[in-house]
């Protein structure tokens, strides 16, 4: 039983917002990775094999290049899963209470960070 007035969940209006956002946050994100695995696929079927096989200068180029797509797919595959386990929270109810405090997450942190599992206070306790 809770004594004082602190909400302990969002309604299921308020979830409803949140999943909206994610789901918009989910798209883009789908969209960005398909675009960053083309453009990995590209530099592998793009390497010029006209020349005898001597390291230039722009074969460094591509090789960084397609490190940094690695890289970039790498976060945004992360972050695809992170949305996605929001969408479950909100689905199974626990979206929005911190992992850490057990406390209701502030909707602002929740708009700019949807798929955060931390408070403002907790994210500040660990640093």
């Amino acid at each position: 039983m809770k004594m004082s007035g602190e909400k302990m969940r969002y309604s299921k209006e308020e979830l409803k917002e949140f999943e909206e956002l994610l789901l918009q946050k989910l798209e883009k994100s789908k969209k960005e990775f398909n675009m960053l695995m083309s453009s990995i696929k590209r530099t592998d079927d793009g390497y010029d094999s006209n020349h005898n096989g001597a390291k230039t200068l722009e074969d460094g180029a591509d090789a960084l290049e397609k490190e940094q797509l690695n890289q970039l797919a790498a976060r945004t595959q992360k972050y695809i899963k992170q949305i996605e386990g929001a969408l479950i929270r909100i689905k199974n109810g626990t979206y929005g209470i911190c992992i850490d405090t057990g406390k209701l997450i502030d909707k602002d942190r929740l708009r700019a960070v949807p798929h955060t599992q931390h408070s403002i206070e907790a994210k500040l306790n660990r640093n």
